[in-house]
């Protein structure tokens, strides 16, 4: 194996354009990682925001960007006995993943199913990890209960959708355009909202007078308000993005101690090796059996050369996509295994 790779590098904070490749030195596993050799990376709102300058990498992270990663494990740290080199992995990256080659927690990978290319895989790790540590390990959404989304046909949300349908769950869906609610309701939302067309929490009303269970929210600012009315007795609020601002001009809160709702926040990044090791493993119990099975399909809107990650980024950025933006490092990515 050569001592060099190919990977795209944020040349300073900026638009698509500050992205750039470069050569850099192939990574070394520590004694806990796996070193990957990438076929395909998956594109996420967080790189976008790195490359801003609007995300800084902490401190024991990689600086180039990229969270998640499908491809075959090369090398292993000494004390990794749960993986061989050679097997195929899809994992959660502490950044790195626009390369060639990435390292990554043992514990953070999931196995690839055999019917499974490196491309969907690639598509799984990041919106898997964050949506179900949010709607089930954390608000512990059940079957039959009602879950609504805000940006349903982006990557998280069209994973929320197939996965709460699979499991037994109503899904609702806000969306931007009627394009988007019909790729959501195909995929199996029971309601898709196009919020442009007339107020959301007006049609989510008429529909569900007495409101949802669950709701997983990546726009905050004027949305807040909305939500916690929208919420039935015992309710619980996601909220993971603030895509519509941080700040609210006002909020009445009473909602909360009324309907004994609970609101909690996360984002996945800066958790503990630990809290991902453990969300890895629930999602490798719960979801990639339904990735075999075709129960949960990731949805890939556009592939990209890594080499054009620039063009990747700003589609991201335009919001048209509906699903993944994957990036390839190489023609056989998308080969069936």
């Amino acid at each position: 194996m050569a001592n060099t790779m190919q990977a795209i590098e944020i040349s300073q904070p900026g638009g698509p354009e500050v992205l750039r490749p470069v050569t850099r030195s192939i990574p070394e596993p520590l004694d806990h990682q796996v070193l990957i050799k990438v076929h395909a990376a998956g594109v996420n709102r967080p790189d976008c925001l790195q490359r801003a300058g609007a995300y800084p990498a902490p401190p024991d992270a990689s600086d180039l960007p990229g969270l998640e990663v499908a491809g075959e494990i090369v090398a292993i740290g000494t004390r990794v006995h749960q993986w061989r080199i050679g097997g195929r992995v899809a994992a959660l990256t502490h950044g790195g993943g626009y390369a060639e080659y990435c390292v990554a927690d043992a514990s953070h990978c999931l196995a690839i199913p055999d019917n499974i290319d490196y491309v969907l895989a690639a598509a799984v790790p990041e919106t898997a990890f964050t949506v179900y540590s949010n709607v089930w390990m954390r608000a512990a959404l059940k079957r039959h209960e009602t879950l609504l989304v805000h940006g349903g046909s982006s990557g998280i949300g069209s994973t929320a959708i197939q996965i709460a349908r699979a499991l037994g769950s109503a899904v609702v869906v806000t969306a931007g355009s009627d394009e988007k609610c019909a790729f959501c309701e195909q995929l199996g939302a029971a309601l898709a909202i196009n919020y442009r067309d007339k107020p959301w929490q007006e049609v989510l009303a008429a529909h569900y007078p007495d409101g949802v269970d669950v709701i997983l929210d990546m726009v905050a600012g004027s949305y807040v308000q909305s939500n916690l009315d929208s919420l039935k007795t015992d309710g619980r609020y996601a909220l993971i993005a603030l895509i519509g601002g941080a700040k609210l001009e006002s909020l009445n809160v009473a909602s909360i101690l009324r309907k004994r709702l609970t609101f909690f926040g996360t984002t996945l990044r800066p958790q503990s090796s630990q809290a991902k090791a453990r969300i890895a493993t629930q999602v490798q119990r719960d979801v990639m059996p339904l990735v075999a099975s075709g129960g949960f399909v990731p949805m890939i809107y556009q592939r990209f050369a890594l080499q054009e990650a620039t063009q990747a980024h700003a589609l991201m950025e335009s919001g048209e996509h509906m699903g993944k933006i994957v990036l390839t490092v190489d023609t056989s990515a998308g080969d069936a295994p």
